[in-house]
C-alpha cells in the first residue's frame, strides 16, 4: 500500500548519501567529501531497515549518491536489497571506480540509470575542477563500460565561471558519448562550495541567459536535458511557451509540464550518510533522524517540511510571483544569502508583475 502522506504529498525522488568517503577533492563539493569514510556511517542493517520502510510507504526513485557510492563496500549489497524490493534504483557516481566488472554487476542486480559527473567538455577542465588528474578520461571510460554492460548514462554538469562557456560542448560531448541524459545543475553554496560560490556564481542575468539556451536546445537535441537546482527554468519554459502562442502539456513539454522549479520537502529529500534528512541535498536544514524516527513520520509531520509545503510562507518577489506553483525559487540559495529558507530566491532577476518597481 503505498502511502501518500498530507494531501497527497509523496517523495518521487530520494538522495540517498551513502559515504562522505570519496577518491576525489571537488571544489564544489556539497559533502566535503574525505579520503576515508565516518565511523558514524548507517551500517548495512539500519540501511536494510529504511529501504523497508520506503518499499512499504513509497514508490520513489532511490538515488545512491555519496561522496562516492561505490566506496562503501557494501554498495552491492543496498542496491540489489532495494531493487529486490522493488525500489527503482539510480546510482550517482564519479565515474572513476567504474571498471567492466562492476558496470556489469550495475546491470546484473537491475540498477536503471547511472549517473556520472562532468564538469567540462575537456579533462583540463574537468581535471582541475575535480582536483585528480585523470578523472576525465576514467569518467567517459566508466561511462563507456557501462553503456556496454546494457546500462543508460546520464551525465550531471554543475555551471559555475569556471566551464559556463564550454557549455555547448559539454553537450556535443553528451550527444557524441550516447548519453540518454544531460542535466544542468546550477550552482548551490553549500559544502565546499561556500568557499568558490562568491567567485563561482553565475550572475542572475547570465544563469537567466543559460536557462533560456538550454530550453531551446531541449527542442531539438536527441537527449533528455533537465535544469536542476533552476527552478526559474519552469517559469522561462512557460514564458517561451506563451510568446510562441503554445500551451505547456505533457504531450508538449513530457515531465516538465507536471512538475516544478524547487521539489524540496513536496516531493524530493535527502538522507545523509548519519541517518539525517533534509529537503535536499544542499539546504542543511534538518528535517529529521531516521535512528529516532520512521521514514513516514519524517516526511509527514516535520515542520521543516510542512513549512516548504506552505506556499502562503514564501517571502520577498517569490510570495507574490505569479509563478509561485511552478518555480518556488531555489530554497537552499535563500537560505545561503539569508539563513531563511523561505526568502526570496537571489538569483532570479524576473520582477513579479505585481510588483510595482
Amino acid at each position: 500500500m503505498h502511502h501518500r502522506g498530507q494531501k497527497g504529498y509523496t517523495p518521487r525522488l530520494i538522495f540517498w548519501e551513502l559515504t562522505e568517503g570519496c577518491n576525489l577533492k571537488c571544489v564544489h563539493c556539497r559533502a566535503t567529501a574525505q579520503p576515508n569514510r565516518n565511523s558514524e556511517e548507517l551500517s548495512t542493517a539500519e540501511a536494510f531497515d529504511i529501504i523497508d520502510q520506503i518499499a512499504d510507504s513509497y514508490d520513489p526513485i532511490l538515488v545512491l549518491t555519496g561522496g562516492e557510492p561505490l566506496y562503501r563496500p557494501d554498495f552491492f549489497e543496498i542496491a540489489t536489497y532495494a531493487v529486490d524490493k522493488g525500489i527503482k534504483v539510480a546510482l550517482a557516481t564519479n565515474g572513476t571506480l567504474i571498471t567492466e566488472e562492476n558496470a556489469k554487476r550495475i546491470k546484473e542486480i537491475g540498477i536503471r540509470r547511472v549517473s556520472i559527473s562532468l564538469d567540462g567538455s575537456t579533462k583540463e577542465t574537468h581535471d582541475q575542477f575535480r582536483g585528480i588528474e585523470g578523472a576525465f578520461d576514467q569518467a567517459l571510460r566508466g561511462a563507456r563500460y557501462l553503456q556496454d554492460a546494457g546500462v543508460d548514462v546520464q551525465f550531471n554538469t554543475t555551471i559555475s565561471k569556471h566551464n559556463v562557456d564550454e557549455i555547448e560542448d559539454i553537450l556535443s560531448l553528451a550527444i557524441k558519448q550516447k548519453a540518454v541524459a544531460l542535466h544542468l545543475f546550477m550552482l548551490v553554496p553549500v559544502g565546499c562550495g561556500i568557499q568558490i560560490a562568491d567567485n563561482q556564481m553565475l550572475p542572475a542575468e547570465q544563469y537567466e541567459e543559460v536557462l533560456s539556451w538550454f530550453y531551446e536546445q531541449s527542442r531539438e537535441v536527441p537527449l533528455e536535458i533537465k535544469a536542476t537546482c533552476a527552478p526559474h527554468y519552469y517559469r522561462i519554459i512557460r514564458q517561451k511557451a506563451k510568446e510562441r502562442g503554445e500551451q505547456v502539456t505533457v504531450q508538449s513539454h513530457g515531465m516538465a509540464a507536471m512538475t516544478k522549479g524547487c521539489l524540496a520537502g513536496t516531493g524530493v529529500f535527502f538522507l545523509s550518510h548519519k541517518g539525517k534528512v533534509q529537503p535536499c541535498g544542499y539546504l542543511p536544514v534538518e528535517a529529521g533522524d531516521v535512528k529516532k524516527q520512521t521514514v513516514q513520520q519524517i516526511w509527514d509531520e516535520s515542520p521543516v517540511f510542512l513549512k516548504l509545503r506552505d506556499q502562503s510562507q514564501l517571502e520577498g518577489k517569490c510570495g507574490v510571483c505569479e509563478y509561485q506553483n511552478v518555480c518556488m525559487g531555489c530554497r537552499a540559495r535563500a537560505y545561503y544569502e539569508t539563513g531563511n529558507m523561505m526568502a526570496e530566491e537571489p538569483y532570479c532577476i524576473y520582477q513579479p508583475s505585481s510588483v510595482s518597481i
